[in-house]
């Protein structure tokens, strides 16, 4: 696939959740938002969003989240920098290239490769599990580069704490959302943040 090529491949089926509704206009081009929901195997469930354009859902007739279809989308992970000082600073969703109906189980795949752009962040969390946060730049067809958190566990974190900004990266994993609570004037504010949760990471080449 195109995407894989440039290092960024997403895989999803699961329920529509929010309807789509109008994101942006890019060169007279119209383009909506909405968000499906994937199960894990836990049971957990990620809301993920994703970015289509208008005339592709339209071809496609998507039903509202009440009839319970089950969709695939095929694209790429993208970020967007909000400076609108309203929600998350750094905006991740799935760019959909193809849309398709399909009643097969949940899934939520991402094949990534690109270059850390920041130290990586090794750490403990209150339970004691090991984890390592990552930042990789991945390259787009257009030239432009999505900025993606991600996160490893385990021996994945262990080897990833030793790598340095330049390094390049190979990853599989899947999107997670994540709820977590933030102080803000003085008030606890719930929060979701976005990462790609790595299953699998090799580097592939230094700086």
């Amino acid at each position: 696939m195109d995407e894989m090529r440039n290092g960024n491949r997403v895989f999803l089926r699961g329920t529509v959740g929010e309807a789509p509704a109008f994101s942006h206009e890019s060169r007279g081009e119209r383009f909506d938002r909405f968000t499906l929901d994937v199960e894990r195997l836990s049971g957990t469930v990620d809301r993920i969003h994703v970015l289509a354009r208008h005339s592709l859902l339209d071809e496609l007739e998507l039903p509202g989240p009440e009839a319970g279809a089950k969709l695939c989308v095929s694209g790429e992970l993208r970020s967007f920098n909000n400076r609108s000082g309203v929600g998350a600073r750094l905006v991740i969703s799935t760019f959909a290239r193809a849309l398709w109906f399909d009643e097969g189980a949940d899934a939520n795949e991402v094949q990534l490769a690109g270059t850390l752009c920041k130290a990586p962040n090794h750490r403990m969390t209150p339970l004691g599990r090991e984890i390592c946060d990552l930042m990789l730049a991945v390259n787009r067809r257009s030239g432009r580069s999505d900025y993606l958190p991600c996160i490893a566990w385990g021996s994945a974190a262990r080897a990833a704490a030793g790598w340095a900004v330049g390094d390049t990266v190979r990853l599989d994993g899947r999107i997670q959302s994540r709820a977590y609570t933030k102080t803000v004037d003085g008030e606890s504010v719930e929060k979701t943040a976005y990462e790609v949760s790595i299953l699998t990471i090799s580097r592939t080449g230094p700086m």
